[in-house]
């Protein structure tokens, strides 16, 4: 990138994006970069500056160890299209774009802030809210992957949006979802609702709920089905959201899932720590009404509990589904 080119005349000059400006305006809120238009009308929360793109690096790190480095669940050897909703800063993307190198890649998010310089020949970012209807042609992808969507797809569009994926993925084709229901538990039930964690679940549950439904994941089996999908398969995780400190403390009786269980949550430290500011700092003032001195003292609060291994805390659930069409 030449110096003297912002990064909308970059876009511009490759034309990988489209041109409309109110996708490419920010505005500033309590030190936290957001993109205007996401704001104005209530598509995403989050900011999308430098800070993010590091949590969300981090948090792909952590999808890759929960998930074993499997980026694509469903047994797809040689896919020719695939697509993702809602790329974020492009890790997932990417990673497919480079392992299937003969694949054409197409994302589609939001937000043209975070797609990084370099990217494959074979990603193609596109900017859209995918609050709108899609217009790929019908039965065009092998795999639709989306993932933390929850925070961006409003709450009267999940089932128009998952009719979208059904009709422009293939006979035979899948789809595969992520998302996370952001309600913190302990395992040992010394979290109660009084906790800073808890406080922070129910607050950002309550305050993202006139846009978006924070409880959509507990539903998309059922809206799957209605959508026309078959051959579902749910799985429910728990996201450990810190490592213990010691290998006695853990519950698991196999040493090596003890292990595996404490590299995640040592992983995902980083993520919960950013993502408890970075989910929180707009929703809880603006909708809320918190001083941003009360988000604060809150966050640092649910920090510390988040790192106190005498907790055990996870997020509550974490689904991830695979879907065939017939």
């Amino acid at each position: 990138m030449n110096k003297n080119e912002s990064f909308r005349d970059v876009c511009l000059r490759e034309s990988r994006i489209p041109a409309d400006q109110e996708f490419f305006d920010t505005v500033t809120h309590h030190g936290r970069e957001y993109q205007k238009y996401s704001i104005d009308n209530g598509v995403y929360f989050c900011p999308i500056d430098e800070d993010e793109m590091d949590r969300l690096e981090a948090m792909h790190s952590v999808f890759c160890r929960v998930f074993d480095n499997r980026l694509i669940f469903p047994p797809i050897r040689n896919p020719r299209r695939i697509l993702d909703c809602g790329f974020g800063a492009g890790n997932w993307a990417i990673d497919v774009a480079e392992r299937y190198p003969n694949c054409e890649v197409t994302g589609i998010d939001v937000s043209p802030h975070m797609i990084p310089e370099d990217i494959p020949d074979n990603f193609d970012p596109q900017i859209d809210d995918l609050n709108g209807r899609f217009t790929f042609p019908s039965n065009h992808f092998d795999l639709v992957h989306s993932q933390m969507m929850a925070g961006g797809i409003h709450s009267n569009r999940w089932r128009s949006y998952l009719a979208d994926i059904f009709r422009v993925t293939r006979p035979g084709g899948w789809c595969q979802m992520v998302e996370i229901y952001f309600n913190a538990q302990s395992d040992n039930g010394t979290l109660t609702n009084d906790h800073a964690l808890r406080r922070w679940s129910r607050r950002y549950l309550r305050g993202v709920q006139p846009y978006k439904d924070p409880r959509s994941p507990l539903q998309m089996e059922a809206m799957l089905r209605s959508a026309g999908f078959v051959d579902i398969e749910a799985r429910v995780l728990t996201l450990p959201i810190h490592a213990l400190s010691k290998a006695r403390e853990l519950t698991f009786t196999d040493g090596f899932v003890d292990e595996r269980e404490r590299n995640i949550g040592l992983a995902n430290r980083e993520n919960i720590h950013r993502l408890l500011s970075s989910m929180a700092v707009y929703p809880f003032t603006e909708f809320l009404g918190m001083s941003i001195a009360e988000v604060q003292i809150l966050v640092a609060q649910a920090r510390s509990e988040a790192s106190n291994p005498a907790f055990k805390v996870r997020v509550y659930r974490q689904k991830a589904q695979e879907m065939n069409i017939a």
